[in-house]
């Protein structure tokens, strides 16, 4: 029998559709991984912004998780929004307690529109208690900022800020370029703890990027559920954001969901000649 490779994401909801464990789901259904799910809260949100925030109790959220690796497991998991101190203790707990590999961790705070999606006293439980589990963190150029300390503006700046991360115990360290608008790529960094690769990509004008974040980090960790190692993993992941924003949805009045069946629809173009 054909194996089912399965990935987990502890997430937020996002009931617009295009963030938070809908499009973890979404992205894990395209690339053929069977998703499941533990909710760290509900959020009211749209393209225009987020109008509320409904934090599930930590008792809900390990049992949630509780359920699945008693019976599931997963062979890749997915942090998205964690929102408290709380939360993220008790997910590196459950983490441990079922001995997974293949953690990503996106480490959420702050959604598209501004609004805060990371409690300010999380910080420092999110690098003491979950980046030391991590497999790979996908922060981008303003989380990093928070997580370093330090001020991020040019490449080298990204370099020394993922040097950072790396000591906090992630094993590699993915800082995300879509934030840096002065360039004409979208330059992704990897850090590995020796050396550093490069992901580019053409920069597309767009405002419909919401949930790019996740979807990326997503991808990741679907691919480390099949096996790929983690270069492998952020290249498709890379491809996957791209042919995502590249073929825009245009849906809402405000910034948009990406298009996450693009990837599967360019791929079998390309196959098919």
């Amino acid at each position: 029998m054909k194996k089912v490779y399965k990935a987990l994401t502890i997430a937020g909801s996002d009931s617009g559709g295009g963030a938070g464990i809908q499009a973890d789901l979404k992205t894990f259904q395209e690339l053929k991984v069977f998703g499941m799910s533990a909710l760290t809260a509900v959020t009211a949100q749209n393209t225009l912004g987020v109008q509320g925030v409904y934090p599930l109790s930590v008792e809900a959220v390990k049992q949630q998780i509780e359920s699945i690796g008693t019976d599931l497991g997963a062979d890749a998991v997915k942090t998205g929004m964690l929102f408290s101190s709380e939360i993220i203790q008790a997910v590196a707990e459950k983490i441990k307690q079922f001995g997974w590999k293949n953690i990503v961790v996106d480490p959420v705070m702050i959604a598209k529109g501004g609004a805060p999606l990371l409690q300010d006293e999380a910080v420092s439980a999110l690098k003491n208690d979950l980046l030391p589990l991590a497999t790979v963190i996908t922060p981008n150029i303003p989380e990093a900022e928070v997580l370093t300390a330090m001020t991020i503006r040019t490449l080298e700046d990204r370099q020394k800020a993922a040097k950072r991360l790396h000591e906090l115990g992630v094993k590699y360290v993915v800082i995300k370029g879509g934030h840096d608008e002065g360039e004409s790529e979208a330059v992704d960094l990897l850090y590995d703890g020796e050396e550093f690769s490069y992901f580019k990509s053409k920069r597309v004008k767009t405002k419909h990027t919401h949930g790019t974040g996740c979807t990326f980090a997503a991808a990741i960790t679907a691919e480390l559920a099949k096996g790929s190692n983690v270069k492998e993993a952020v290249q498709t992941a890379k491809d996957f954001i791209q042919a995502a924003i590249e073929n825009e949805l245009g849906i809402g009045h405000g910034h948009g969901p990406t298009n996450h069946w693009a990837y599967r629809e360019k791929k079998s173009v390309y196959e098919n000649g």
